[in-house]
């Protein structure tokens, strides 16, 4: 009865959608939009992030390359901005996404893998609550797209080596290409693989004229970013050995490897130990070797080069596929059902209590607190006092109320003085805080020595009259005839170095800016 029929078709939708939820490629994508729901719903809780305000700036001035990264984080901002708003939903709303595909990719590697449902919802139960990428998919970064690249790298290598055609490096090179226009650390994974495969069977391949296709592919592609690295004589080397000088903390290499289960979450790192074992000690990983040793190696160059813990980040959802496809069958050879829950209730528990030092779920009193009762100050390796609350989101805060403070400085000086004032900041963050909020108190745009603000130089201002933020009296005394400090910039919930900052007006410059300008370079 055509009624009836059409009373049916519901139910039936229903009821597709229902099997379409219970099946394993529903199951995956139900935690994969969870997460970006996650980070949809915390996007806008605290604030804007240091490096989005110098990403946004950045988007200002597009160029093939900038001194401290590629070209693609600042081309994504600017397509944001224009697309979406200058809200923090809207310059967070791709790296929400990136937190979904990441799941959604490691669910591939897992069927790469021949895993089965439960390896799947492991799997990506772990990326899920990895706190390493609950922290960089909540603001926007180079970080939370660099996992993409990477692991979409190692996704076509399995598939390769798996049965699929040879002519998957061009593909390979292609995502290789990409990501190095994303993040230079691209070129540690190729060199990473490039080892893997040299160490183990997988060597076979180098001998295939694709893969050296493949990787002239990735060199066209980045070029252009070469060749500004070329013209403005490698700033981007200058800035890696600044940071190894000045940032970087050496490390016994043992706790650099214990730090990475903190990286991972501890209740997840027995599935990336469980990863390494699959590729290293069983048959089914024998073709996929190659990826065992390419972790074995990038752990030595960031040992041998002293990178930060946070620099291995992108490689582990190939681990946490590769475990779970291990520990699901050995579940199954044992008829360990129980097994199951007895991974995936404390890995889910230990993920929630971990989550709010990760992302900001927690309004801020609500944080303050809970940082201090995990103590989370014992735990920080690569940074001084933080402030009251973990770096990451301590950055989050205090860059409007600077701008509000430097506009209260700026309109009480006399109309002359306002149109030949610079506004000097000592860092990327403050500048980038100016450009991004000071439109809207009339404020002129800001300079600064710090990494690609040196490049855009002085705007052309005498240095006849500047307000300065995140600057010390003595490095200006040399500069300037008159310093004054006219305010001081407060916020308890910034990090330490960007509270109790003076506001100097300065006069009487010694030199023309232009002349002063290389003493203020600062790559870092």
């Amino acid at each position: 009865m055509p009624g009836g029929a059409a009373l049916d078709r519901p139910a039936a939708g229903a009821a597709r959608a229902r099997a379409w939820a219970a099946s394993d490629a529903g199951l995956v994508t139900l935690i994969a939009a969870g997460a970006c729901l996650l980070h949809f719903l915390t996007a806008s809780q605290y604030g804007y992030f240091r490096d989005e305000l110098y990403f946004a700036a950045c988007g200002q001035h597009l160029a093939w390359g900038y001194v401290d990264h590629p070209p693609l984080i600042a081309a994504i901002s600017w397509f944001t901005r224009r697309m979406l708003g200058d809200s923090l939903f809207s310059l967070r709303f791709f790296p929400a996404l990136s937190s979904g595909a990441k799941i959604l990719l490691t669910a591939w590697m897992v069927a790469e893998l021949e895993g089965g449902r439960f390896a799947q919802l492991l799997a990506a139960t772990a990326v899920f609550f990895c706190p390493v990428y609950l922290s960089m998919d909540n603001f926007l970064s180079m970080n939370s797209f660099e996992p993409l690249f990477w692991m979409g790298c190692a996704a076509i290598a399995m598939r390769i080596a798996s049965g699929g055609s040879s002519r998957l490096w061009l593909v390979f090179g292609a995502v290789a290409g990409v990501g190095l226009l994303n993040k230079h650390s691209m070129l540690f994974f190729g060199l990473a693989i490039f080892l893997g495969l040299l160490a183990s069977s997988g060597a076979r391949h180098l001998r295939n004229p694709w893969i050296w296709l493949g990787a002239v592919l990735a060199l066209a592609i980045s070029s252009p970013n070469l060749l500004w690295e070329i013209r403005n004589h490698f700033p981007t080397l200058e800035i890696f050995r600044n940071i190894a000088r000045t940032k970087n903390v050496d490390l016994p290499w043992y706790d650099f490897i214990a730090q990475q289960a903190l990286l991972v979450h501890p209740l997840a790192a027995p599935i990336c130990v469980a990863g390494l074992w699959f590729f290293f000690a069983t048959e089914q990983g024998r073709p996929y070797r190659f990826l065992g040793w390419a972790y074995v190696f990038l752990l030595l160059e960031m040992l041998v080069l002293k990178g930060r813990i946070y620099y291995m980040a992108p490689v582990y959802p190939m681990l946490f596929a590769a475990g779970a496809v291990l520990l699901e069958r050995e579940i199954a050879a044992r008829q360990w059902e129980w097994a199951k829950w007895a991974i995936v209730v404390p890995l889910v528990a230990g993920g929630m209590i971990a989550a709010p030092l990760a992302a900001p779920i927690l309004p801020v009193n609500a944080a303050v607190a809970y940082s201090r009762f995990w103590d989370v100050e014992k735990v920080r390796v690569e940074t001084s006092d933080s402030g009251v609350l973990p770096q990451f989101f301590g950055d989050m805060f205090g860059w409007r109320n600077q701008v509000a403070v430097l506009a209260s400085v700026y309109r009480n000086l006399s109309p002359r003085d306002r149109q030949r004032c610079a506004i000097l900041a000592g860092n990327y963050g403050e500048a980038g805080a100016v450009d991004f909020f000071g439109a809207a108190y009339g404020l002129p745009r800001a300079i600064s020595g710090h990494n690609n603000y040196y490049l855009w130089g002085p705007r052309g201002y005498s240095g006849d009259v500047v307000i300065t933020v995140g600057m010390r009296r003595e490095d200006l005394q040399p500069l300037f005839g008159s310093v004054e400090q006219v305010a001081t910039i407060r916020d308890p919930y910034a990090v330490a170095d960007e509270n109790n900052l003076p506001v100097f007006l300065c006069r009487l410059p010694r030199m023309p800016l232009s002349q002063a300008w290389p003493k203020l370079k600062f790559f870092g």
